[in-house]
């Protein structure tokens, strides 16, 4: 019976210190992800960019188009030039030509006020020094268009998208 005794009096004096032995909770949270401190981006800039973005799409899809009316405006002056064109074709070519050139005018007038939101806006400021130029290469597009040249005009307006594209991944940032 002494054995017994001892080892009921041995149990219950290590079971309170093997119950209170492990102090930390060892639960398995996961801790929360460290934040990063990025500043979130103005309204003002999104719509900015979202600005610029929208004239490079309607920039990009007036090019499209320009090929297929270019070519049909330089078969007709081909054709006019041997005296071959019907009134009819000489018409729509003309047509075609004035639209044309009050398109890319219509650009240009976008681009300038573009730029001048983007100079006025102080958010957007930064960004002003690499959209400065744009209206005037549309301007020079204008120009090329109204002398008849509207490969030429193309090309430049090209160089108007990559401008802005430039902006807009600079703005993306």
């Amino acid at each position: 019976m002494k054995p017994i005794a001892i080892a009921l009096l041995t149990a219950t004096l290590l079971a309170p210190s093997t119950a209170f032995s492990q102090t930390r909770n060892r639960s398995s949270r996961q801790r929360p992800a460290p934040r990063t401190s990025t500043p979130p981006v103005s309204q003002a800039r999104t719509a900015g960019a979202q600005r610029v973005a929208d004239q490079i799409k309607f920039l990009t899809k007036f090019i499209y188009l320009l090929g297929g009316v270019t070519s049909g405006i330089a078969a007709a002056d081909e054709a006019a030039r041997r005296n071959e064109a019907s009134p009819a074709v000489l018409q729509q070519t003309q047509q075609s030509k004035t639209r044309v050139r009050s398109s890319i005018q219509g650009f240009r007038e976008s681009l300038d006020k573009l730029e001048i939101d983007f100079r006025a806006q102080p958010e957007l400021q930064p960004f002003y020094i690499k959209l400065a130029g744009v209206a005037a290469g549309a301007a020079t597009a204008e120009e090329q268009a109204a002398a008849n040249q509207f490969d030429a005009a193309g090309r430049t307006l090209l160089n108007v998208i990559n401008r802005l594209t430039d902006v807009l991944v600079v703005m993306r940032q």
